[in-house]
């Protein structure tokens, strides 16, 4: 009998989306063992149930926790930003460096005030003084939180190439210069970056990072790869420990060849002359002269773009700007 004389199949043996219906009779298990069966069952299920055991691995963050699973750990802590990077197309970024002390002028300037104030109630407080010397030091530094702004609004406002594809401003996520430098991009309507990292103390990430390219890593090893893996240039401005570890991290990879070079900018030479003393260490023989060629000064916003731009146009890199924006 061929197929088509066989009549149509009985309405058990059709095929059904079965995922779409409920089952008729639900499948062993689906309900506990009652206690008419066993009296102690429903406890002892309580038991299993509240058991870390059996929650998912994947939900369990007292596991992922542990020191077995640090492994697991480092690759979300990369995946999720690296996914999230790639969704939003971030391709090229100036990674902007620098102190999370160095307010915006009127910060610090009501600052300097308050420790003015602080001191002539208690002229006899050494620490009062000490205060408001250091006080009076980050108010002069203030007007580089004008010049992080300023150049992140000239990064904001440029484009690579002919498909007009952005350079986008990339910093720690945190308050001062990063915040300025995230501030000045956001300012240009740019999409703009934030690496921010969880410590010990709560902290926030400054509200000018677009939201959904605001992220929080555990680890600071993940961190700096995200920092550099896309850079096109990185910018220190005045900073601490902070800011000299992204610095001399950066210098010592393209030192040893083991990333491709890319334009270093102090911002304030006058700063990083004291901070860092290439030359010492040049006479000193503990690094060579022409390390001294991996990094240059500037003082103002559009002279550090134009240094990045400049740099770009000599190594030949593909689309990128050939001038600042304001030219």
């Amino acid at each position: 009998m061929e197929p088509s004389e066989r009549g149509p199949k009985p309405a058990s043996m059709r095929p059904t989306l079965a995922s779409t219906h409920p089952r008729a009779q639900p499948l062993p298990g689906s309900a506990p063992k009652p206690a008419h069966d066993d009296p102690a069952a429903p406890e002892r299920v309580a038991a299993i149930l509240a058991s870390p055991s059996y929650r998912p691995a994947d939900r369990d963050t007292d596991f992922l926790e542990w020191d077995a699973v640090r492994g697991t750990r480092l690759a979300i802590d990369y995946q999720k930003a690296e996914l999230l990077l790639e969704q939003n197309r971030i391709e090229h970024t100036i990674v902007v460096f620098g102190s999370t002390r160095i307010r915006e002028p009127a910060a610090a300037g009501r600052h300097l005030r308050e420790c003015e104030d602080a001191v002539a109630a208690s002229p006899a407080d050494p620490e009062g003084a000490r205060r408001l010397a250091i006080a009076r030091r980050l108010e002069a530094k203030s007007r580089y939180y004008e010049v992080a702004r300023e150049f992140g609004r000239l990064v904001g406002q440029a484009r690579i190439g002919a498909s007009g594809g952005r350079i986008v401003v990339m910093t720690g996520g945190g308050p001062g210069i990063m915040e300025a430098a995230n501030r000045g991009a956001s300012d240009a309507g740019a999409k703009t970056v934030g690496l921010n990292i969880t410590l010990p103390h709560e902290q926030f990430p400054n509200p000018y990072v677009t939201p959904d390219l605001c992220f929080s890593f555990h680890y600071f090893a993940v961190r700096k790869l995200h920092f550099l893996i896309r850079a096109r240039a990185l910018v220190a401005f005045p900073g601490g420990f902070g800011t000299l570890d992204e610095l001399f991290e950066t210098l010592t990879l393209i030192q040893t060849r083991k990333m491709p070079a890319v334009p270093i900018v102090l911002v304030g030479r006058d700063y990083w002359d004291q901070a860092f003393d290439v030359d010492f260490l040049v006479n000193e023989g503990t690094i060579d002269p022409e390390d001294r060629e991996l990094f240059g000064y500037a003082e103002t916003a559009t002279e550090a773009w134009r240094m990045i731009c400049r740099w770009h146009a000599a190594a030949g890199t593909r689309g990128f700007p050939s001038q600042s924006a304001g030219d």
